[in-house]
């Protein structure tokens, strides 16, 4: 098997010694170079182009912004981005995201060396997600640079640990037989990885402000789901927030999983509310499109529709399936438009998807079975 070649590109010594030792440990990588800056970088991908990119956004010469544009502008490449764990880095990783790179790894400024030993699962993952990606459909559905600004004030997942690999049942317990009777509240379930950034944002901004009240896990560290949140709130005629637990699901509202909780939905007399809360990683994320799913599969059934889209792995698959008994409308999204057509393959795969469609159709479906 060809194995997947690696560029680093961070400022910190410490960085790219554990991140090369990391993913060597890994008999499917192969880190061709670690370099300390972008213009090293460039010399270096003038002998070999590398299959992925782990890239630190602040760095001195040039920042990996500047760069990854580069890249994306004349050869695409999948980028994997290290950025630090806090609100700046967030807002700076999440237009990186906008600008094509497919992955987020993050780092502490505090216990650097141990916090990456520790995380090198989540690493690896990203890496691996991150050379399967159709890097070329992912610049397709960028939007031209400067095209689309915030034009509302933003208001003033973990992902996986090496860990056994959990299913729902550890959150919540499966819907029962009986189907949930069809009401005139109606309910949208969203569920993505990798790629699903963009994917959501093409989706969201199409929809009208009168569109059912959605729910969305999209696999993202903590701090950055506000920020994911705040930029498509900016850009989207529905109103986008990052969900609180407790809150009521109202039309025209988009409420986004927190990354590091699980996203349920409830149901309390006519009504639908979130329900944000902690537990164990699930398909090894947290949130976990399979929690979702099955609580709106329990609690809404038939008022509810699921659709799965790009990302790695199996997350939402089961749930997805649970949400079809349970007389829900479900959809996955289609490999041609997919980054990575990892979970909405084993959503299909498994019965799960009642339609398979081009994310170009996707908001146009919410709106026909909405309306």
């Amino acid at each position: 098997m060809k194995k997947i070649r690696v560029l680093i590109v961070d400022d910190s010594a410490v960085v790219r010694q554990v991140l090369s030792a990391q993913l060597a440990l890994d008999p499917s990588i192969e880190v061709i170079a670690a370099v300390a800056d972008p213009l090293f970088a460039m010399n270096r991908m003038k002998i070999e182009w590398p299959d992925v990119i782990v890239l630190d956004v602040e760095m001195p010469r040039m920042d990996g912004l500047t760069f990854l544009r580069k890249i994306m502008d004349e050869r695409p490449t999948p980028v994997v981005i290290c950025s630090t764990l806090t609100e700046r880095g967030a807002e700076t990783t999440l237009e990186a995201l906008a600008a094509g790179a497919v992955a987020i790894v993050t780092k502490p400024k505090l216990g650097l060396k141990k916090f990456l030993e520790d995380s090198s699962a989540d690493l690896v993952g990203a890496v691996k997600s991150a050379g399967s990606a159709n890097v070329l459909r992912l610049k397709a559905s960028l939007p031209a640079r400067g095209a689309r600004a915030m034009i509302k004030p933003a208001p003033g997942s973990a992902v996986s640990r090496a860990t056994a690999k959990h299913t729902a049942d550890v959150v919540l317990a499966p819907p029962g037989s009986q189907a949930m009777k069809q009401t005139t509240e109606r309910i949208v379930a969203l569920g993505t990885s990798t790629g699903g950034t963009q994917a959501l944002e093409q989706v969201l901004t199409a929809l009208p402000r009168g569109s059912p009240g959605i729910v969305v896990v999209q696999h993202m560290p903590e701090k950055f789901t506000a920020a994911f949140a705040a930029r498509l709130d900016g850009l989207c005629d529905v109103e986008v927030h990052e969900a609180v637990n407790g809150e009521r699901l109202l039309p025209g509202h988009v409420l986004i999983a927190p990354g590091g909780r699980h996203l349920m939905l409830r149901r309390s007399g006519a009504y639908y509310y979130a329900d944000v809360t902690d537990g164990p990683l699930v398909n090894r994320h947290k949130p976990s499109v399979d929690v979702l799913f099955r609580s709106v599969a329990k609690f809404a059934g038939a008022n509810a529709i699921g659709i799965i889209m790009t990302g790695m792995g199996d997350d939402g698959a089961r749930g997805l399936l649970e949400m079809r008994e349970a007389g829900a409308a479900t959809a996955a999204q289609d490999e041609a438009s997919c980054v990575v057509f990892g979970m909405p393959k084993e959503a299909i795969a498994l019965g799960g998807a009642k339609t398979v469609l081009p994310l170009s159709r996707i908001a146009q479906a919410i709106v026909d079975w909405g309306g």
